[in-house]
């Protein structure tokens, strides 16, 4: 079942991939596999968010989502030892929104 769902990203028209997808969650839903009955739930809530892909005509890339999770990640290995989650946050605050340091009270000699 898993495999012949891959079959459903190589639709190019959105009625013949509506229609294929109603037919794999009813098929799947009536199986007695509990693990693949979950994930046909869940796309049945999701199936209008999915099919706006067809939409889009797959013109739609996850690469500034990507970029901001690569940032994040650089950023939490550079703050490892902060004692807070708090300082943490102005962190990731300062890396993701581009943010300017602010100014020191005072000058060091």
């Amino acid at each position: 079942m898993r495999e012949d769902f891959q079959r459903f990203w190589q639709f190019r028209y959105i009625g013949w991939a509506e229609k294929f997808l109603g037919a794999w969650i009813k098929r799947t839903m009536l199986s007695k596999l509990e693990p693949m009955k979950k994930v046909a739930r869940m796309l049945r809530t999701h199936r209008r968010l999915i099919l706006n892909w067809f939409h889009a005509e797959g013109k739609v890339s996850n690469g500034p989502v990507e970029g901001f999770n690569l940032k994040a990640k650089l950023t939490m290995r550079k703050a490892y030892g902060f004692r807070n989650v708090k300082t943490l946050q102005i962190a990731l605050y300062h890396a993701l929104g581009n943010l300017s340091e602010p100014e020191i009270s005072h000058k060091f000699c």
